[in-house]
């Protein structure tokens, strides 16, 4: 049964990266700024001040126009097979590097950021379900951090585009449901309690 999942989550990541690749770069550009003006207008994103996030890859949303906003943010790093996160300055592009994925983060030395530091953590998806399961990489990173006690609390919002939003995807034991999902048409609240 397991294996059988994980041959539907394959198929169904390769999928909708393909279709998320074929976006034009000007209508990329278009759902991305919207899905950034749903985010700003969220309360909970305007009274956060610590906001984890990520570097668009692969034509994931794009959240640059978010980071000029008054906030501290921080971005990952992949050390072994976890995610260890670090302040980064906006101002600073030369604290970043490109790391074993081919993707954006910060230079080690960067400053740490902690768990307790953290009030929104906003989830880069490859698709997300109407229950807030997501579909990540295969990877796990996200799966093993949002599963610890001190991560888990923390309101997590997956980002994608309305394509990328089903009525359902394959579940193994170890996901955890997201708060809501954020897509160019809106916030999808998962869990209400989370979002004021």
């Amino acid at each position: 049964m397991v294996e059988n999942l994980q041959l539907d989550k394959q198929q169904l990541r390769k999928t909708l990266l393909k279709t998320r690749q074929e976006l034009p770069p000007a209508l990329w550009r278009e759902k991305s700024d919207r899905l950034c003006t749903h985010l700003s207008n969220l309360a909970l994103f305007q009274t956060a001040q610590t906001v984890l996030a990520y570097f668009s890859f692969r034509q994931e949303p794009d959240l640059t126009p978010l980071f000029s906003t008054s906030k501290t943010w921080g971005f990952s790093r992949c050390v072994s097979q976890q995610l260890t996160w670090h302040h980064w300055f906006p101002q600073s592009n030369l604290d970043l590097q490109i790391g074993a994925f081919g993707i954006s983060e910060p230079h080690p030395n960067c400053p740490p950021l902690l768990p307790q530091e953290v009030d929104l953590i906003l989830v880069p998806a490859v698709g997300c379900d109407r229950q807030g399961y997501r579909l990540g990489y295969g990877g796990g990173f996200y799966d093993r951090m949002l599963s610890q006690a001190e991560w888990a609390a923390k309101p997590a919002i997956g980002i994608l585009f309305d394509f990328a939003y089903l009525p359902a995807l394959p579940v193994d034991p170890w996901d955890r449901p997201l708060s809501a999902i954020c897509t160019e048409s809106g916030i999808k609240t998962i869990a209400p309690s989370c979002l004021p």
